[in-house]
């Protein structure tokens, strides 16, 4: 007659870290008396009896409950922060954000300002006579970084041949000149004047006075 019964059975197995229990044994015995105490190869002998381990299906383990935070409303506080990490929108056309025009440049020729004469082939001493002779407001340097203007130009003078001379007795000259005062911070040319005498007696003094001339009143103008 086979007897089932409950053994507890001792499991070395090192435990792992999960916190669940070791399912119980179940076996199944009988009395070897009936059978001329023979013992199978998946026998064990336990009190007097032959024992062998029956399968026994373990219950699905429970998924352990996971602690959730409540999820609760914003206090105004954290309402007014987190409001104010939102960056501002840009405004846009389209897909393109919007491009601030540029401001105008100005031609407006500072009055006092410092300017410095560049090199015109010798003009630019007439040039500087020219601009203390007609009191232009403007302070001339040796310096270019140290100036806020730049002027340059351009002289030619024709000399009276002796063709002009020996039938006409003139001896006067033909002269032109052109200048352009530059803003360096800028680049922008904010002024220019050119000038063409005939039968000049001083030839480039009077061309550079023409200049210095018109200089001032484009600077007293503005």
């Amino acid at each position: 007659m086979k007897t089932l019964i409950f053994i507890p059975a001792v499991l070395l197995i090192v435990p792992k870290a999960s916190a669940q229990q070791p399912a119980p044994v179940k076996m199944e015995c009988r009395d070897i008396s009936t059978s001329g105490n023979v013992i199978f190869a998946n026998e064990t002998l336990v009190n007097g009896m032959a024992c062998h381990v029956v399968d026994v299906k373990q219950p699905p383990s429970q998924p352990s409950a996971t602690p959730t935070t409540p999820i609760t409303d914003p206090t105004p506080a954290q309402a007014v922060q987190a409001s104010a990490t939102v960056p501002a929108a840009t405004p846009s056309t389209g897909s393109a954000a919007a491009v601030m025009p540029a401001a105008p440049i100005s031609k407006r020729i500072e009055s006092g300002a410092p300017v410095f004469l560049a090199p015109m082939q010798g003009f630019e001493t007439y040039m500087a006579a020219a601009l203390q002779k007609k009191n232009v407001p403007l302070v001339q340097v040796a310096n270019e970084e140290q100036a806020t203007y730049i002027l340059k130009g351009t002289a030619e003078e024709k000399k009276a041949g002796w063709a002009k001379i020996a039938f006409t007795g003139n001896i006067h000259s033909d002269d032109a000149a052109s200048v352009q005062l530059i803003d360096r911070r800028t680049g922008a040319i904010v002024f220019a004047y050119a000038v063409d005498k005939k039968n000049t007696l001083h030839g480039e003094q009077t061309t550079a006075e023409a200049c210095a001339k018109h200089l001032k009143e484009a600077i007293e103008k503005k």
